[in-house]
């Protein structure tokens, strides 16, 4: 399982907002060189999870972004989910009827396993653990590896 360019660059900028929360609105051009991102596709990723309600914005782009919550309040799974979609690794572990073996196939109970594994991880994981996180790597890591 590998996680998307997308989701690895939504995860970084939401971190960015959670890390500038109280300064009031972030903008777009500051996250997006602060994490030496594309600015047009890093519009595109804010968009998706400010529809998922994750974040807002001011009408116009020179209003910023702000988290619509405390950051202990959203986790990894609801940003990469706004990003992503599912994140099951094979279809049938949603909709077992996708697939006809799915009854009595002996693989299938591992990929609901391994998800149950990676939910509980991302389910348990919140922005204000990243951001505690951040602050045990020291003020020169700006550049998040996520």
């Amino acid at each position: 399982m590998k996680l998307s360019t997308k989701s690895r660059y939504g995860t970084r900028a939401m971190l960015d907002v959670a890390l500038h929360s109280g300064s009031g609105a972030t903008l777009l051009r500051d996250i997006a060189g602060r994490q030496s991102l594309p600015p047009k596709y890093l519009d595109h990723i804010l968009s998706r999870l400010r529809r998922a309600g994750l974040l807002k914005s001011g009408r116009d782009r020179k209003s910023g972004y702000e988290l619509t919550r405390p950051a202990g309040r959203i986790t990894l799974k609801q940003i990469l989910q706004a990003l992503e979609g599912s994140l099951s690794p094979v279809a049938c572990v949603d909709c077992p009827g996708e697939c006809s073996r799915s009854p009595a196939c002996p693989t299938r109970e591992v990929w609901v396993r391994m998800q149950a594994a990676v939910d509980d991880v991302l389910e348990s994981t919140t922005l204000q653990d990243l951001i505690e996180r951040q602050a045990h790597a020291g003020p020169e890591m700006t550049n998040y590896a996520i």
